[in-house]
């Protein structure tokens, strides 16, 4: 298990306004899903879908990411943020590049391009305060290469969806679904899961007490999901399926490596309760292996219906319950540290447990479960009544999801 310590870590007030925004985002994109029938569910060209899945992406899980690594980044490498400051700056360009790119998608492609801006200014302080945060580290370990590769990524990518944002406006001709290949692969498959897979080792140990456990998976993990993700990115610039396979096959391997990883972490976690981090992450790796099934037999069939499946359990099963597991986990610590250890000795505190509202905690799980499940039986059978059913569940639970956060946030 690396070691971390909290001495560098920034306040909780910085932290804060992401976890808050990132939920708010993710009950605006539960309720957007009200605008949308069944027919529109089943195509990912679809205008309506885009703009909701970067409402979803942006808003929701970067807005979350950005706020953990905020936390994270600086425990990890043992050394204050370059400026936390550009943090405080972050979180608003982004809210508003968000809004008006899931705007610009409805209705103007103009406000696109002008939304592509925010969000491209947004990430690249993001990406380039990282970076010279990481400027002058002498020993690099696995997190803090893997930290390095996935911002690289995560610029190029943000690049290459500007560049697409502009062809919708009109201002310059690109081919669009090349590069929407290039700009999904870096973002979701270059950034967000190579940092799943880096804070992984970091987080599911820390929380689960495990120890003595081979890091070789996820060095190799990360890798193969690295060249990976270069080998997609190159395929939709120069036109090679054969290179695009080579991508999709090591993006393979490194997703079992992965597990494998989670396998022996999770046989030497000596803390064996399974509270809700442990069923949220239980569904969160559920979803995924859906994911890469559905993700294989569209390869083998090109069916739409089994690409919007794939994405459908990526997205909100993988990348959702990932997250609300950790809010459960994090949010309470980092309250806790700021608002009650310097008064551990003096009186009575609360312990962590006592800060998690535990029955809605698993109210919020189960109705998003059940949403998750029940849309995606909508999908695939284009059951309209379904699909309600399953929005309805997941709006429920991104209200109390929200209950929840603030419940923990203002924890007297």
């Amino acid at each position: 298990m690396i070691s971390i310590s909290r001495d560098f870590a920034p306040p909780f007030k910085l932290i804060a306004p992401y976890f808050v925004i990132g939920v708010l985002f993710y009950l605006i994109s539960s309720l957007f899903m009200f605008s949308l029938d069944i027919s529109e569910m089943m195509s990912y060209f679809e205008f309506k879908i885009v703009g909701l899945v970067h409402l979803y992406l942006l808003g929701f899980v970067m807005m979350i990411i950005f706020g953990a690594m905020a936390q994270l980044i600086p425990v990890v490498l043992e050394r204050g943020h370059f400026s936390v400051d550009f943090y405080y700056i972050i979180y608003p360009i982004l809210s508003v590049g968000t809004l008006l790119m899931a705007f610009g998608f409805l209705y103007s492609n103009i406000v696109l391009s002008f939304g592509g801006i925010f969000v491209l200014i947004a990430m690249s302080i993001f990406a380039f305060e990282t970076l010279l945060t990481i400027k002058g580290i002498e020993k690099f370990n696995t997190t803090i290469v893997s930290v390095l590769i996935s911002n690289i990524f995560l610029w190029i990518g943000v690049i290459v969806g500007f560049i697409m944002a502009l062809t919708f406006a009109g201002m310059i001709t690109s081919n669009v679904v090349l590069l929407l290949k290039a700009h999904i692969y870096l973002v979701v498959g270059g950034y967000i899961f190579i940092t799943i897979i880096a804070f992984s080792y970091v987080l599911l140990p820390m929380f689960g007490l495990a120890h003595g456990f081979s890091k070789r998976p996820l060095d190799f993990s990360i890798m193969s999901q690295s060249i990976g993700v270069v080998c997609v990115f190159f395929s939709s610039l120069i036109e090679s399926n054969l290179i695009a396979k080579i991508g999709y096959l090591l993006s393979l391997i490194s997703i079992f490596s992965y597990f494998y990883l989670v396998y022996l972490i999770n046989k030497k976690r000596a803390r064996k309760q399974n509270d809700m981090y442990i069923i949220s992450l239980l569904i969160s790796f559920v979803s995924f292996v859906l994911a890469v099934i559905f993700g294989v037999l569209y390869v083998a069939s090109f069916e739409e219906k089994f690409a919007i499946l794939s994405g459908w359990f990526l997205f909100v099963g993988f990348f959702g319950f990932m997250i609300f597991g950790h809010l459960y986990k994090i949010v309470p610590f980092l309250v806790w540290y700021e608002k009650f250890s310097p008064f551990v000795g003096k009186k009575k505190v609360p312990m962590l447990a006592d800060m998690v509202p535990n029955r809605s905690a698993n109210l919020q799980i189960f109705f998003t479960s059940c949403g998750l499940f029940v849309e995606s039986i909508a999908i695939f059978y284009k059951i309209e009544f379904l699909h309600t059913l399953g929005v309805i569940c997941l709006c429920v639970g991104a209200f109390i999801m929200f209950y929840n956060l603030m419940f923990m946030i203002n924890y007297n």
